[in-house]
């Protein structure tokens, strides 16, 4: 990334600072040290140490007039001497994200609403669907829609092509809004800690398909929907954000279904926000969410 301030401009400039590393004393003091050292001005941090792991974790946002590239320089000698994780990222910068979806709508149309009006920070090039249901909404919204089939005998040119369309439109992220398809374990270890799916419960139970219906015949009171980083291991990922409602003994499964679909739409944006926010932190098998 090049300098995003031309020389002489003294409007500030936001940026967020994401870092982790082996928890010691100092962190916090040298980070802040090397920001102000660099012309930045704190405006919100926030900070966490997990005691089971000795990892620390924390999100720093900052304004300043210094450019990119020597915040970077920086951030580099404080970087070397704790070892930390770290990344620097434009503050409201839209992340480039593809979207995968089947034929359900209302997960995707929720992103796409929230996107064009302002209100989530990701930019979507591309919509891409195993069906074509959906190709009307892309078209209402104005992003190109790819349609790419899959079948057990075309699934690995599927997942080429959908490659193919995350390195030339530069994507950032992908997010699974009720892609019914599994991935393989190559797509989700190169998306790994870059793709987030919504699974319609409230993990870890009722996993695979059809966990409305498995809810439903256990009785359950409350339902709900999680969302998580996509991991080779089915529904195991990371969860981002969750979110439940009640239901009661007399409801059917289409009823479950359809109160069901508020709380996935929900989560999911929810959890991409925070996401495109440089908000969540991977910890292991945990995530750090920062508020």
């Amino acid at each position: 990334m090049t300098d995003l301030i031309p020389t002489g401009q003294n409007t500030p400039h936001g940026y967020v600072l994401t870092l982790s590393c082996d928890d010691r004393p100092g962190i916090v003091h040298a980070v802040a040290g090397s920001l102000l050292e660099a012309g930045c001005n704190i405006t919100d941090s926030q900070q966490y140490g997990n005691p089971d792991t000795g990892t620390f974790f924390m999100r720093v946002a900052v304004e300043t007039t210094t450019t990119f590239s020597r915040l970077r320089e920086h951030l580099e000698q404080v970087g070397a001497e704790f070892n930390l994780k770290w990344q620097l990222h434009k503050a409201g910068a839209p992340l480039r994200t593809i979207i995968l979806a089947s034929k359900a709508a209302h997960c995707i149309n929720d992103l796409l609403f929230l996107q064009r009006s302002g209100t989530l920070p990701i930019e979507i090039p591309a919509i891409v669907s195993n069906h074509r249901d959906l190709e009307p909404l892309a078209q209402f919204y104005g992003i190109p829609f790819y349609y790419i089939p899959v079948t057990a005998d075309t699934k690995a040119q599927a997942e080429a092509a959908l490659l193919e369309l995350v390195a030339e439109h530069d994507v950032e992220l992908v997010v699974l809004a009720r892609y019914m398809q599994v991935l393989s374990d190559d797509l989700c270890n190169h998306l790994a800690g870059k793709a987030i799916n919504i699974h319609h419960s409230f993990l870890p139970s009722f996993k695979g398909a059809k966990p409305y219906h498995q809810a439903h015949a256990r009785g359950v009171k409350i339902i709900g929907a999680t969302a998580h980083y996509v991991t080779a291991a089915l529904d195991e990922g990371p969860i981002i954000e969750q979110e439940v409602i009640r239901v009661a003994h007399g409801h059917s499964v289409e009823k479950f279904v359809s109160v069901g679909r508020a709380v996935e739409a929900r989560t999911l944006a929810q959890a991409v926000q925070w996401h495109a926010e440089h908000r969540v932190l991977l910890d292991g098998h945990r995530t750090v969410v920062f508020d």
